[in-house]
């Protein structure tokens, strides 16, 4: 029996060294686990034992059971590297065709030609997800999508500022207005703002403070306006009209006007509009919060809610997997979102080589969330997970089955001993 015993044992030593050898030659592999043999003794079936114990006959691999704990987490420069810290699998797919779900800690990503995320395996496993801004329903590939954001033309112009009270006043009927005189007008200011494809317009507006207050005690300024140097509302006018009248008590608080400028679509697609376009609705300037005190002339804030059509200039993944494009009109959009898988038994996964793995029963129904919820892991992006394989260990581990080994072969050499000395006896 001392044969068996010694073999089995040979056998054992030979498959932990396998084991160990694997993990070494993966610590440099993203995203590996390291594995590790373990072992039960072997007994013979007998019908009439007796109370004496028997003896074993050997030993028996039973289980390789990998390590799922946390790898280092290494930052790198590819955008689409992502390192998952915490539980969870990102979930693959062989094909478009074949949705076969596999399981990877591996975060290596890239896109191939048709824009979709896979990994770097031969033939390049799909990332898989939700598309645009829909969390949840049956995960699809991941893919970039490059179109471009359209144009959206203005409808609101807000403006603050604060009106230099100091300033003197301007007699309207001795100097009109006139963009090209600066003498008639004491401040101004300018903002961009767009039609329906997309073109810019540079609107810039002036301030006239009043000689006379239309409700003393309050102060007067009016405000005329031009669109690409052209004035609005009537170019060709001998005398300007006002976009509006901005009133003010004697504590400087805006009292009148605030929202009453506005540019009118119909006279827009006149003179001003670009060929092609249009402007689909009137655009109401906004002066809440200007104010007028005795400080100099300061624009506070000046926005308009149009913009220019946008081409995806980079994107980036957020620790929730959300996957946001960036685009060269400062807009962003959600393009897709990153989901994680988890288990009840990571270990009941079977490995299938290109750091992927699938389920089997053991490791129960496979969980589908986002992450940084609930039991999932948060995201790095440009960063992977390392290997979390421990060399020291391992090497001391290979000395200690290569010591394994060589008693077992010393078993078997006895046993051959006390054979050939039965053989002799004559």
């Amino acid at each position: 029996m001392s044969f068996q015993q010694g073999l089995s044992g040979l056998a054992g030593a030979s498959k932990s060294l396998d084991v160990i050898g694997n993990n070494v030659a993966n610590a440099s592999t993203v995203g590996f686990k390291s594995a590790q043999a373990q072992f039960a003794d072997m007994y013979a079936n007998s019908m009439n034992r007796s109370g004496n114990s028997p003896v074993g006959i050997g030993v028996a691999v039973a289980n390789v059971q990998q390590a799922f704990t946390q790898g280092n987490v290494t930052t790198t420069n590819n955008p689409l590297d992502i390192a998952i810290n915490g539980d969870g699998f990102f979930r693959m797919q062989g094909s478009l065709t074949d949705q076969s779900p596999m399981y990877a800690r591996n975060g290596q990503f890239q896109l191939d030609k048709d824009g979709y995320i896979i990994n770097p395996s031969e033939k390049g496993a799909y990332l898989t997800g939700w598309l645009g801004t829909v969390v949840g329903g049956d995960p699809v590939p991941l893919k970039i999508d490059t179109s471009n954001i359209p144009a959206t033309a203005t409808t609101k112009i807000s403006t603050k500022l604060n009106l230099d009270s100091r300033l003197t006043a301007i007699d309207s009927t001795v100097v009109p207005f006139s963009p090209t005189n600066a003498a008639s007008y004491s401040s101004t200011t300018g903002v961009t703002m767009y039609d329906s494809l997309g073109n810019s317009y540079n609107v810039q507006t002036y301030y006239v403070k009043k000689t006379t207050a239309v409700t003393p005690p309050n102060t007067d300024w009016d405000v005329y306006a031009t669109i690409d140097g052209k004035l609005y509302p009537t170019p060709a006018a001998a005398v300007a009209t006002p976009l509006t009248t901005l009133s003010f008590n004697t504590s400087g608080v805006l009292v009148g006007g605030a929202t009453a400028g506005t540019f009118a679509a119909a006279t827009l697609n006149g003179p001003f509009v670009k060929p092609g376009a249009t402007f689909p609705a009137a655009i109401a300037v906004d002066y809440t919060g200007t104010t007028q005190t005795g400080q100099a002339f300061t624009p506070v804030a000046q926005d308009q809610n149009g913009k220019a059509p946008g081409v995806l200039s980079s994107f980036s993944i957020g620790k929730d997997g959300s996957i946001i494009g960036n685009y060269s009109n400062n807009d962003t959009k959600v393009l897709g979102q990153v989901l994680l898988v988890n288990f009840a038994n990571p270990n009941g996964l079977s490995p299938l080589g290109n750091n992927l793995y699938t389920a089997t029963a053991d490791a129960g129904q496979p969980l589908v969330g986002k992450p940084t919820t609930g039991q999932f892991g948060v995201l790095q992006a440009r960063a992977v997970e390392d290997s979390n394989v421990d060399l020291t260990t391992e090497l001391v581990n290979m000395i200690v089955a290569q010591r394994v080994y060589q008693a077992n072969s010393q078993t078997i050499k006895v046993q051959d001993t006390v054979l050939q000395t039965l053989v002799s006896l004559r």
